[in-house]
């Protein structure tokens, strides 16, 4: 099993969050779990090509 992070917060009425790595697919949800379940389904239609345009997040070696 794939494990991929997330980063997340509790609002006032829910949890938000977003995958790390795909910083622009923000979602919510009532409950951690619930807002987990989206976002895996997030990650479900980036895998699937349901998403046009996805942005990704790289990392740079500098001096």
């Amino acid at each position: 099993m794939k494990k991929i992070k997330f980063v997340y917060w509790q609002g006032r009425d829910f949890w938000l969050g977003y995958l790390q790595d795909y910083p622009d697919f923000m979602s919510q949800g009532e409950t951690l779990q619930e807002l987990q379940e989206n976002l895996k389904d997030i990650y479900d239609e980036i895998r699937q090509n349901h998403i046009p345009l996805v942005t990704k997040v790289g990392e740079l070696a500098v001096a």
